[in-house]
């Protein structure tokens, strides 16, 4: 996809979208994104509680960001989240494309405030690693990880780049929920010092970031991404580059599905076919559902891997 393509025109309505930035003759690199849209999808896909879909949603809006640096059209950036706290984890995956997908494996969990009107995410995904996967089309994808700082996910992200990819960063996200549980705003920025960063635009910048409201605050007040990056890079002259759409999108289906079936082996095919009853497999990213009778496993089961004759002599009764 080329840049004309990623660019939104002037004109266009504005839904979900990121900018990528350079400030300070390009010292600084900067990202911001909206995405209520998709924290919306993908609470109503899970049927989040607010502080799952808040911690969700923090966790797609870093990672388009971060996807947003790959090269290739087919790479792609995963992060998981494994933390002792009662959400168990997080699972979110983007490419460069703007999309991205993701889930929690606790999504009904509730919480205390951690003071008034500020969803405790750190007390629900508790203590624990954070992991970033990217998949650049090669034999081994490349995975950093580093520990948990605070569970926000914005502090953890921040120090995953300090000390997995040693590149000064700060990562600021927020997602504003209703008390209906609806979503009513959620985004964030990343801002990246280049190699060679002047001391005085180090300085302007950790003034800008001590003195910026929080990034809940600033969608709130119902500043673009574009004004955000302005508050961030303030008197560091930015200059917006390059301005994508972006979404919640799944690419699972029913030939995903099969192969997974397939994959399962000839043994566990001939178990289902054998029960009689159709198979049902969800889609942990969107909660879709697929179905599979016994006929149709039936004909899958020939690309099946064989069952071995050790595996058949295990299964036969014993003599008496």
């Amino acid at each position: 996809m080329t840049a004309e393509e990623r660019t939104l025109p002037q004109d266009s309505p504005r839904g979900d979208y990121m900018v990528r930035a350079s400030a300070a003759d390009t010292q600084l690199r900067a990202f911001a994104v909206t995405g209520r849209e998709l924290t919306r999808t993908a609470h109503e896909n899970h049927g989040t509680s607010p502080i799952a879909t808040a911690a969700l949603g923090r966790t797609m809006c870093g990672a388009l960001m971060m996807a947003d640096m790959l090269k290739g059209e087919d790479d792609l950036l995963t992060i998981k989240i494994d933390g002792d706290g009662p959400l168990h984890g997080i699972v979110v995956t983007a490419d460069n494309q703007g999309h991205v997908k993701g889930y929690v494996h606790e999504p009904d969990v509730w919480l205390p405030d951690r003071v008034p009107g500020h969803l405790n995410v750190g007390g629900a995904v508790g203590r624990g690693t954070l992991t970033v996967i990217r998949d650049l089309g090669l034999k081994d994808p490349y995975i950093g990880r580093v520990d948990l700082r605070t569970g926000e996910i914005a502090e953890d992200l921040t120090y995953y780049y300090v000390e997995s990819e040693q590149i000064p960063s700060s990562v600021g996200l927020g997602v504003l929920v209703d008390t209906d549980g609806s979503v009513l705003e959620a985004g964030g920025f990343v801002v990246q010092l280049m190699p060679d960063t002047r001391e005085e635009v180090i300085d302007r910048l950790e003034q800008n970031l001590r003195s910026i409201p929080s990034v809940t605050e600033m969608l709130s007040r119902g500043m673009s991404p574009e004004q955000i990056l302005e508050r961030v890079l303030e008197g560091l002259h930015p200059e917006i580059t390059e301005t994508m759409p972006v979404s919640f999108r799944c690419d699972c289906s029913e030939e995903r599905c099969e192969r997974g079936l397939i994959l399962l082996g000839e043994k566990e095919m001939r178990e289902m076919i054998e029960d009689g009853r159709e198979v049902e497999m969800v889609c942990q990213f969107c909660g879709r559902r697929y179905h599979f009778s016994p006929e149709r496993i039936r004909e899958l089961l020939p690309l099946a891997a064989p069952v071995s004759r050790q595996e058949l002599k295990e299964e036969e009764p014993a003599d008496k």
